[in-house]
């Protein structure tokens, strides 16, 4: 396990074309390490509401990309393995900044990957620690408190999956193989349709299923299971 880093990022946005870093924690074996970072571009209203990160905190503070944590996470990477929560999207902001991630494990397609009677009812990092009933002491939408919910979160997965085959480097393998492709979703969670069967739907309301994937298209952000589900069904390449 020493060679997991959790780690949390926040951004002045949540479009992947613009929006950059403002703030990054990570632990690392028994280290949290944390910095705020002056981005490029401004910090849109909407993420000031979400980590009350504002321009000003962040006005007097170095570009990450002439950061040592810059170059403390390249050399860390090459050798251990990313844990995040959605952790494409953060995956693509650091690799704006010329850090890459090889190695990778997404709590959210693990958690959805295993809740296979959709039996959570959202899949955000915040509701799963309320919905986990995790004891722990975190700001939720700052980094360093979802740092400690997603290493909460990771534990939580590992021992459902560790009670299969007993072997922690198989299930970690189980965990990064899961994360590196798109998962086929089975059921809707949320609107109109929750709780149905996705392949039902489609037998009756093909417009729906294409409705939601023109919205997933152009939300800022992409959500690849999604997207993959909805094309898979509608028989769209």
């Amino acid at each position: 396990m020493d060679k997991l880093i959790f780690l949390d990022t926040e951004t002045t946005g949540i479009d992947l074309l613009v929006d950059r870093l403002i703030q990054v924690a990570y632990k690392h074996k028994d280290t949290i390490t944390s910095s705020y970072f002056k981005p490029p571009v401004p910090i849109s209203v909407k993420s000031m509401s979400i980590s009350h990160i504002t321009n000003k905190m962040v006005a007097d503070k170095e570009e990450f990309s002439n950061s040592q944590m810059k170059k403390d996470l390249q050399e860390l990477f090459v050798d251990n393995i990313l844990v995040a929560h959605n952790a494409g999207f953060d995956i693509d902001m650091l690799y704006k900044e010329g850090v890459k991630v090889p190695k990778f494990i997404d709590t959210l397609k693990v958690v959805r990957f295993l809740d296979e009677d959709n039996e959570i009812p959202e899949y955000s990092l915040q509701y799963l620690r309320y919905f986990l009933d995790f004891d722990i002491e975190a700001t939720a939408h700052e980094a360093v408190g979802d740092v400690l919910v997603l290493e909460k979160l990771f534990e939580y997965l590992y021992k459902r999956m560790f009670q299969k085959s007993q072997d922690t480097n198989l299930v970690l393998e189980q965990m990064i193989d899961i994360s590196s492709k798109p998962l086929l979703l089975k059921l809707f969670n949320y609107g109109k349709h929750k709780g149905k069967k996705i392949e039902e739907v489609l037998s009756y309301d093909k417009n729906y299923l294409e409705w939601m994937l023109e919205q997933k298209l152009n939300n800022e952000y992409h959500d690849e299971d999604w997207i993959f589900t909805l094309k898979y069904h509608l028989k769209i390449s």
